[in-house]
């Protein structure tokens, strides 16, 4: 079962024919539907996997019947007419995306990234349309939600089943292309997240007829871990981020909770064959891994990982919130802090407080500060809220402009989450599309859910939680400019310029050299200074008090930008020297 694996999904030929193929080891007969034309039976070949060789064009509608009751979409289709339970839509991509000879990306040094669910921005084309405004504030890239078809027209994507097709509600595959054209004629990247950890509940039919494709061993928060050992199963997922890559003209992939994938060997091997497929452009390759785990993180694999740790840390510091993930950043979080900033991850071993813990993490210090993309709010951290509240909710302004200005000079990736830069309230909550009984599992499980918090400790107070299956609930999760939006334009313009001028040209190479708690005797801290050596020799020292009680700042001469007075609470200043 672990020879190389034929392609997934249909290969257009020469002279209108068009090879379908489908891993189905566990039927013995497989047949090929068209809406507009005859079945036909597929040919069985080695190792599950059944063929087809015959006359089709672009545009026509098909799918795969198992039995007299069970007909489903192509697992690997690139487009779907009606949803993931209906017809598939076969579909040329190679001519599609309009190749630039002079784009071949940016350097990841260069990145100021801004996360955006294409749903509530009106699809792909309501993206399109405020890609100027992000790139004339100094955004240089763009990371799009997962964009696989999903069951319903509603979801965070991270649900979906037909990872090779784009969701009908965001727009079509031209519709894609046209986003990804505009962003690089603006000088943006764009990068995609997907999940290659599990399969959502709504339209997943791999189990009824490949169950191999799902380790029986293993499981996720979510549904079945994929058996990523076989060879089918990681040419499906390898072939799906050179789709993406290849064909559409993203610069990078995000993927999602490679900790529930557990297998390294896989993860390098997917980096190094992506990498190789594409020789000519900057491709970027970013992780979720909650094991911190530093091995990945080095020339030839990934670029960075997205780091919670700097999310944490100065979460519970801004709000003084330290339920559930936040219980382990609790304990002293402003020395936690100033290790984030020094040496990347907090946890480099040692084991978290709260049930079920386990160390976590490996040694980070030695890795360039680029290799971590901090962020203050994303999708995960403000839509995995009960209320979906954004941090201008939870602190005053002045702290968070404080911590804005750490995120956005520090040496490390910045990444924003869609609205933040304009001051929105509006709230970004779980929504679904789902019906009937999954509709109130998932309503209901998400109440459970928030039981052991203490706000929501009463069935009542449950009752309030948004039903994620509302309309109301995406509709409310629409990013709305705040009343002072011009002033926090202004502020985050002001800042990714000074990025751009001061920090950006000296980054590659950077690493740290340090940090120190500040005002170590006051109560409750909240301020830190750290260092790092630039790429170019230079020394970038920055320092933040977002506790309430005034310290004493570095003495490094004028900083070349600061807020407040120095040292009082809600302050910040950067040098370098």
């Amino acid at each position: 079962m672990n020879e190389p694996s034929p392609a997934w999904g249909p290969q257009i030929l020469d002279e209108g024919r068009v090879c379908f193929r489908l891993w189905a080891p566990d039927r013995d007969e497989v047949a090929l539907e068209f809406r507009d034309g005859p079945s036909h039976a597929m040919r069985s070949g080695e190792n599950g996997w059944f063929e087809l060789e015959t006359k089709a064009e672009p545009g026509a509608r098909y799918r795969f019947r198992l039995d007299e009751d069970l007909a489903v979409a192509d697992p690997a289709s690139r487009a779907q007419d009606g949803g993931v339970h209906a017809w598939s839509v076969l579909t040329r991509l190679t001519p599609l995306a309009r190749r630039d000879a002079d784009w071949k990306g940016r350097p990841w040094e260069e990145a100021v990234v801004m996360e955006v669910h294409a749903g509530v921005l009106d699809g792909f084309a309501g993206v399109a349309e405020r890609l100027p405004q992000w790139a004339e504030m100094g955004i240089t890239a763009i990371e799009l939600m997962p964009i696989g078809a999903f069951g319903g027209t509603r979801g965070w994507g991270y649900d979906g089943v037909l990872p090779y097709a784009v969701a009908e509600a965001y727009g079509s595959p031209e519709d894609l292309v046209a986003l990804i054209d505009r962003a690089h004629d603006l000088g943006l990247m764009v990068m995609l997240d997907v999940v290659y950890n599990h399969f959502g509940p709504d339209g997943n039919y791999l189990g009824s007829y490949a169950s191999l494709f799902f380790d029986r061993e293993a499981d996720t928060p979510w549904g079945g871990a994929v058996a990523v050992s076989l060879s089918p199963v990681r040419r499906f997922f390898i072939d799906n981020a050179l789709m993406w890559l290849r064909d559409y003209g993203f610069d990078g992939l995000r993927f999602d909770a490679v900790h529930a994938i557990g297998d390294s060997a896989f993860l390098d091997g997917m980096a190094r064959k992506l990498r190789s497929a594409l020789p000519d452009r900057q491709i970027h390759l970013v992780l979720e891994n909650e094991e911190n785990d530093a091995a990945r993180l080095v020339p030839g694999l990934y670029d960075a990982q997205w780091n919670d740790d700097f999310h944490n840390t100065l979460h519970v510091m801004l709000t003084g919130e330290t339920e559930g993930y936040y219980e382990g950043f609790a304990d002293n979080p402003t020395r936690r802090l100033a290790r984030c900033l020094a040496e990347g991850f907090v946890y480099q071993g040692e084991t978290p407080p709260g049930d079920g813990a386990h160390p976590r993490g490996t040694p980070s210090a030695h890795l360039p500060a680029t290799r971590f993309v901090s962020f203050l709010q994303n999708h995960d951290q403000v839509g995995n809220r009960a209320m979906g509240e954004r941090l201008i909710h939870l602190t005053s302004e002045a702290k968070l402009r404080a911590a804005t200005a750490l995120l956005l000079l520090a040496p490390q990736i910045p990444l924003l989450f869609m609205g933040e830069e304009e001051g929105s309230r509006s709230p970004f909550l779980f929504f679904t599309d789902f019906h009937d009984d999954l509709a109130d599992a998932v309503r209901n499980g998400r109440r459970r859910e928030f039981a052991r918090f203490t706000a929501f400790a009463d069935a009542e107070a449950r009752e309030r939680i948004p039903d994620p299956n509302a309309r109301a609930t995406f509709d409310t999760s629409r990013p709305e400019p705040g009343a002072d939006a011009d002033e926090w334009r202004a502020f985050y313009a002001e800042l990714l310029a000074l990025r751009h001028q001061r920090i950006v040209p000296r980054l590659l190479g950077t690493t740290g050299l340090g940090a120190d708690v500040l005002g170590a005797d006051v109560p409750g801290g909240g301020a830190v200074s750290a260092r790092w050596r630039m790429g170019d020799g230079a020394q970038l020292t920055m320092a933040i008090n977002i506790g309430d009680e005034k310290v004493r700042f570095p003495d490094v001469g004028q900083p070349f930008h600061a807020l407040g007075e120095p040292g009082d609470p809600a302050s910040f200043a950067a040098w370098l020297t």
